[in-house]
């Protein structure tokens, strides 16, 4: 089933759904728009009960997400910044970070200011070999504000992270790979495919508990570590209560593979 907005594009498949910024002119450049298309075609994909891993890229070859509209960021002052394009933003792109379906980025291009920002926000990410990665608002007299200045230090080594944000300077596919922002590089044409490969691999899996999986991880991060075990402690309890946990471990002892339902 394919459904077109005017900037976003669903297809959902295999229990896969896979979500296109389709800006193509703009190098799927992110504004107002399209970010409410997508945090629309995002709600769509979450609440379809057959779909288990949402998936987020973009079209054309030359780009994934090119960043922010330049001309619009221009055009607007701090205040009307703070309550209009920095409150959807921020809300979309926790929207994706937060879901209880794995999402997963497949960067087939520049993913530079807000296509890094949207990177990393999701669970899974494979890029394509010709992939250039950066936040080089700085250039531009600004600095990342749609939770890079966040989410970057949190996940590749600070002091690297302050070097690529103070200097604007974007990096190879392989050099994210290297720093541990990506979890697979391979060919253009490679791309589609290892990202369908992965995404398969989790919707074989139980729908119910790789939310509570994601619950335990997303959650306990920002705990104390004792907290953190303690609620998954909580979390391991409610899995041993669904139907899942006990099928997938008939399965193994029945040599079978397991029938997960989420239930």
């Amino acid at each position: 089933m394919t459904t077109l907005r005017q900037n976003i594009l669903l297809d959902v498949r295999d229990h896969q759904a896979w979500l296109t910024i389709n800006r193509p002119s703009t190098l799927n450049a992110l504004d107002i728009p399209t970010l409410l298309e997508l945090e629309s075609a995002f709600d769509e994909a979450h609440q379809n009960a057959d779909v288990r891993v949402i998936v987020l890229t973009g079209a054309g070859d030359r780009a994934f997400i090119a960043g922010g509209d330049i001309a619009d960021l221009d055009s607007r002052q701090g205040l009307a910044h703070y309550q209009e394009f920095a409150e959807v933003i921020h809300r979309v792109f926790r929207r994706i970070e937060t879901s209880d379906k794995p999402p997963i980025c497949a960067v087939n291009g520049w993913a530079l200011g807000g296509g890094t920002e949207i990177l990393l926000c999701t669970d899974v990410r494979v890029v394509s070999e010709k992939a250039r990665l950066g936040l080089p608002e700085i250039t531009l007299g600004l600095f990342p504000g749609a939770g890079g200045t966040q989410r970057f230090i949190r996940q590749i080594p600070p002091c690297r992270a302050k070097e690529l944000m103070y200097t604007g300077d974007q990096i190879t596919a392989a050099e994210a790979l290297s720093l541990g922002l990506v979890n697979h590089v391979v060919p253009a044409d490679q791309l589609v495919a290892k990202v369908s490969e992965i995404a398969a691999k989790i919707t074989q899996k139980s729908p119910l508990v790789l939310k509570l999986l994601k619950r335990s991880m997303s959650n306990g991060i920002d705990m104390p570590m004792p907290s953190a075990l303690a609620y998954e402690q909580a979390m391991i309890g409610l899995v041993l209560d669904s139907k899942d946990s006990h099928e997938g471990c008939q399965a193994f002892l029945g040599k079978r593979a397991a029938n997960f339902k989420g239930e």
